[in-house]
């Protein structure tokens, strides 16, 4: 969903009209204090705002959607009819990902709207993907490869190894893996750590000589 934030009628109900014919779900809002509850009800892929705005200042909504935790990775296409360059560069550094200055160019328009969503697509996947030499971890997936093969790993053993790459370089004793990952009131000894441990190495194959064994402290990953 898309949501549309402009005072200007037509304007608005042909970048909707313009947004639903080409593949997508917009809405359009004809002030602030509509879009504002819409943001209660469903938070949208990508909010179109223009910067004159009767009630509130386009710039002033972008601050609040950039300042709250809920609507912060929201990302925001100002539309305004002013051209100045400060005016761009204030609202691009306000976290605008893309200025649009009217009249509007709907191909072009388009084409933007697409390169921003592709864009906010490709970091938020990057956020799901760890990479430790040729494992690759899928946080969203839950998913374990090692050059391009899927490892079947149990809950336990796909959550120490996403620690261990998390914390790459650096030495996980067996109390802090046990305190993390099986909760500080696990009755079991640290030998379940060393189990875990040997049965990841197993599966991971020739990549599981990554992960090191720090005597007498506990375990590290390297590479």
């Amino acid at each position: 969903m898309i949501y549309c934030v402009e005072d200007d009628g037509n304007i608005r109900d042909l970048i909707v009209y313009t947004l639903n014919a080409t593949g997508f779900l917009a809405k359009g809002f004809s002030e602030p204090k509509s879009f504002y509850e819409a943001l209660e009800e469903k938070l949208p892929e990508l909010v179109i705002l223009d910067i004159m705005l009767p009630e509130e200042d386009g710039l002033k909504i972008l601050g609040k959607l950039k300042g709250h935790s809920k609507t912060k990775n929201i990302p925001v296409i100002i539309i305004t009819a002013k051209t100045a360059e400060y005016d761009k560069v204030i609202g691009l550094d306000s976290g605008a990902d893309d200025y649009i200055t009217k009249p509007i160019a709907m191909m072009e328009f388009i084409s933007r709207v697409k390169a921003v969503l592709r864009r906010v697509n490709k970091e938020s996947s990057d956020k799901n993907i760890l990479k430790m030499n040729d494992i690759v971890i899928n946080l969203e997936k839950h998913e374990v490869t090692v050059n391009n093969e899927e490892v079947l790993l149990t809950y336990k053993e796909f959550e120490l190894l996403r620690y261990l790459v998390e914390n790459k370089g650096i030495v996980l004793t067996r109390d802090r893996l046990l305190e993390t990952l099986w909760g500080y009131d696990f009755g079991g000894e640290t030998r379940t750590v060393d189990v875990h441990i040997r049965t990841l190495r197993q599966k991971l194959g020739e990549s599981g000589n990554a992960i090191k064994t720090v005597r007498g402290m506990g375990y590290k990953i390297e590479g």
